[in-house]
């Protein structure tokens, strides 16, 4: 589905992606770990068309989106869920769902049916539904920026450090739930995350990424048994 070719980015003169190289298939979960620094949001942001690579292909669904701007990325079916939640604070649960469709034309109807599928999935939403987003917890406003990916219909989610500044007992309930989200909509997911154990714990293969290149990919259990991954990223 998603093929990534030699890419390098640029912040001005700084280089921080060189040569990476990932693809991820139909209905697979796809981990990337690596410490703070490694590179690892600027390579959603130059996936998602925010940066722009200076060498490499990006190639989607069989067409190549290097170029593109990110609106027209997202109307491609890649979609990114940032760091930092980024939810609207001072508009409810409802309009921030709603706002995740706006690249989408639907019917009133089609927009309510959508919204009661991701309502089945966190229902403390559907109880918080007209509170203002900033007034949720740190794991319910998780769940609504989640939920906002999920209302553009993407072909492809891309996750970025879904578990920061989450209690241990929240992060194993929403990586359940991203889990599930990929298991029965058949949803490829690309999933950014400094909590390695987690990350290998519910991804089919894995990337690390070091100072902005791939240093170690392969099945997430191989890496689990890598003396190096548990060295760096287990405590092991």
């Amino acid at each position: 589905m998603l093929q990534v070719q030699g890419i390098d980015t640029y912040y001005g003169p700084i280089q921080a992606l060189e040569n990476v190289c990932i693809e991820i298939g139909d209905r697979e979960i796809v981990s990337i770990i690596g410490a703070n620094g490694a590179g690892k949001s600027t390579l959603m942001k130059t996936l998602i068309g925010l940066c722009h690579p200076a060498k490499g292909t990006i190639t989607f669904n069989g067409k190549r989106i290097e170029t593109l701007p990110a609106n027209k990325v997202v109307r491609e079916g890649i979609v990114y869920v940032p760091e930092g939640r980024k939810i609207l604070a001072n508009m409810s649960v409802s309009d921030n769902l709603e706002m995740g469709a706006y690249s989408r034309k639907i019917t009133r109807t089609q927009m309510q049916k959508d919204l009661e599928s991701v309502y089945e999935i966190f229902p403390r939403l559907k109880e918080r539904e007209k509170q203002l987003g900033g007034t949720l917890s740190g794991g319910e406003q998780q769940m609504l920026a989640i939920g906002r990916g999920l209302m553009a219909d993407p072909k492809l989610l891309m996750l970025d450090e879904p578990s920061m500044g989450l209690a241990p007992i929240i992060v194993e309930e929403m990586f359940q739930t991203i889990k599930n989200i990929s298991d029965d909509r058949k949803l490829p997911i690309l999933l950014v995350e400094q909590n390695a154990f987690v990350a290998l714990g519910i991804s089919e293969r894995c990337y690390v990424l070091e100072n902005g290149k791939i240093a170690l990919s392969g099945t997430s259990q191989e890496l689990r048994e890598s003396p190096e991954v548990k060295k760096s990223y287990l405590g092991g």
